[in-house]
């Protein structure tokens, strides 16, 4: 640590350099503090996380597509298809089609099975409650696969048709 004793020199002006030894000081202390806790802090469970892939979407017939948008006033648009329905025209018309799938396919006891998807389309802006409105009227209608319709990041090597 440099200190001026005060000797009577011709030039005594204040010091007006800063002692940046008490900063360097704390600042190490802080770093070793960090670097210690850290890890401590940070502890996770131990799970495997699945492999995200890109899987392009097949279109059945038979699966219900959903647009979801919102009116000029701010309330939500959910469209089955092209059509505009409400939330209780949503739930009716998607158990309609649940039971109409599954008599078409022999029953629910039928073997091989395939229940109809629901996918999502929702505009980027819209309030996630619109969304979650939707999801959970599909899936209260028995519905088990309600997917959502994205576009692929630019690059990702899916060309749009």
């Amino acid at each position: 640590m440099a200190m001026s004793a005060g000797g009577g020199s011709a030039d005594d002006k204040p010091m007006s350099d800063i002692n940046t030894t008490p900063l360097v000081d704390v600042m190490l202390v802080l770093l070793i503090i960090f670097l210690i806790a850290v890890p401590v802090v940070i502890q996770t469970v131990p799970v495997k996380l699945p492999q995200v892939r890109f899987d392009p979407t097949t279109t059945k017939p038979e699966n219900v597509s959903l647009s979801i948008s919102t009116k000029p006033d701010g309330a939500c648009a959910v469209y089955w298809g092209m059509t505009p329905v409400t939330q209780q025209e949503l739930l009716d018309r998607a158990v309609a089609k649940l039971r109409a799938e599954i008599e078409r396919q022999g029953g629910v006891n039928a073997p091989g099975l395939e229940l109809p998807e629901a996918h999502v389309r929702g505009d980027v802006n819209v309030p996630w409650k619109c969304v979650a409105g939707a999801i959970y009227n599909m899936q209260m209608a028995g519905f088990a696969r309600v997917g959502f319709i994205s576009e692929p990041p630019p690059g990702s090597g899916v060309e749009r048709l």
